[in-house]
Parts: C-alpha cells; structure tokens; sequence
C-alpha cells in the first residue's frame, strides 16, 4: 500500500512533462524578450564550436573565454583564430543583407518565419531514393528558422527538434521582427572554423569592416552560408564563383528591412 502511493501515476508524469515543456517556451520567449535591447553573448552553435576546440586543443581555453576580436591563431595553437565582432545594423552593408537573403531566404519580407513551401519540397526532396542513395540533404529553413536553431538548438535532425525550432520562429517573428531578426543572424551566422558574424568574415576575407563590403565580396560570403567551414578553404572554386555571380545579380532585386 505505502509503495503504490509513493510510485508517481501515469497522470502526473505527463502533467510534469507538459509544464516543463510550456516552462522551456517561457524560457526562450523571456531570452528572446531581451534580445530586443540587448546583443546576444554567444549562440548554441557558437557554444558547441567552442567545446569542439576545446576538446581538441586544451590549451585553447584562453582564447575561447570570453575574449573579442582576433586573436593569434599561432600563439594558442588553432587551426584558426576565433573572431566574433558583433556591428550595429546600419553598419552592416546593405549588400550583404541583399545577398544573404537573395541566397538563403528570398521570401524573409513576406513569410511569418516559416516557409511552409520550401519544407515540403526539402521533404520530398530528402525522401527521394536517388538523393537518399546519394546521402543529399536539402534544407528548407528560413533565415528566422536557421536563427531560431543557432540561438538554442543543437545541429542534430531529429523531428522533436524540427517542432521546437518552429515554435521559436514564431517566437522571433512576433517578438523581434524582421530588421532584429536579420542584425541578429548576419552578427551570429557562421563563416568558417571560429569566424562567426559579419564584421569578422568581412575582416577576415577580405580586410574590410562589415560596412564596406561590395556587391561582389557580399554575395561569395552569402555564398558561404549553407557549408561555411567547406567554403572557408575553396573561396574562389568554379562552385562558388558561379554561384556569387548568380547571388550578385540577384541582390538588386531584393527587398530588405529598413
């Protein structure tokens, strides 16, 4: 008798597990609530990249503990050096705003952070058996689903992981709005192994603040977006300066947040 009454009911688990849930969303509306006035320190993936070098290099803890601007690769022993310089909107070129969304989100003006559209073509797509065999995976996020998963999430697939990315989408549309959304991802995304944000891919690439950037050297970092690391050792292949033409000429057309 005194054993089943301590033994917790089926009932009661399942109240636990969906407060702790509505607890979690509380959670990333409140971080999300401060971000309105205050930068984000740091995003998940930033995070996890920071454990990856940690993990492979012990001595680079004095590199990786809170410090700005770039640092000696050779003095900490990395393969590079960690660089996140976060830059005000209106400091950022208005070309590479154009281009990062003529590249990864071309309906960002229009959509509610979700592109309902392009997840069901990433869907079948994925589903596919030639791409199955092939080991292709097609993403269909929008910008504000990307961010939602560099602020929180962890790189994993899973569909759990998919819903709560969804849910912060919605979360960043309705309590940030488009210009923060866009300063927010182009001041976090990443551009190579510890190049994270705009100002730094712009320093590092090509010696030049963020500001400064021109329709050309705008569209090969947005270029860089969908496999940063990759493209951070083949920035001038045939792929890529392609692809650049193509992003450069679409900019002009894109519509960004004022």
């Amino acid at each position: 008798m005194a054993e089943s009454l301590k033994r917790p009911s089926l009932r009661s688990i399942l109240w636990l597990c969906f407060w702790s849930v509505i607890a979690l969303q509380g959670y990333f509306a409140l971080r999300i609530a401060l971000w309105t006035v205050i930068p984000p320190s740091s995003t998940a993936f930033m995070r996890a990249a920071q454990l990856r070098l940690l993990k492979g290099d012990p001595g680079a803890s004095a590199l990786l503990l809170g410090r700005r601007g770039k640092s000696s690769a050779t003095q900490h022993g990395l393969d590079a050096p960690w660089l996140h310089d976060w830059v005000p909107y209106d400091r950022i070129s208005p070309w590479l705003k154009r281009s990062a969304v003529a590249s990864e989100d071309a309906t960002f003006l229009t959509n509610d952070g979700v592109d309902w559209t392009a997840i069901e073509q990433a869907w079948q797509k994925n589903h596919s058996r030639r791409d199955e065999r092939m080991h292709r995976i097609i993403g269909g996020s929008t910008i504000t689903q990307q961010l939602a998963k560099n602020l929180f999430l962890s790189p994993q697939r899973s569909y759990v992981r998919k819903a709560q990315e969804l849910i912060i989408a919605y979360m960043l549309e309705g309590i940030l709005g488009k210009r923060r959304i866009l300063e927010i991802y182009l001041n976090s995304v990443e551009w190579g192994e510890g190049i994270y944000g705009a100002e730094a891919a712009a320093q590092h690439y090509f010696h030049v603040s963020a500001a400064r950037l021109s329709p050309w050297q705008a569209a090969r970092l947005a270029v860089m977006l969908p496999a940063p690391r990759f493209f951070q050792s083949h920035l001038y292949g045939p792929y890529i300066n392609g692809r650049t033409a193509v992003i450069a000429a679409r900019a002009y057309q894109v519509q960004i947040p004022r």
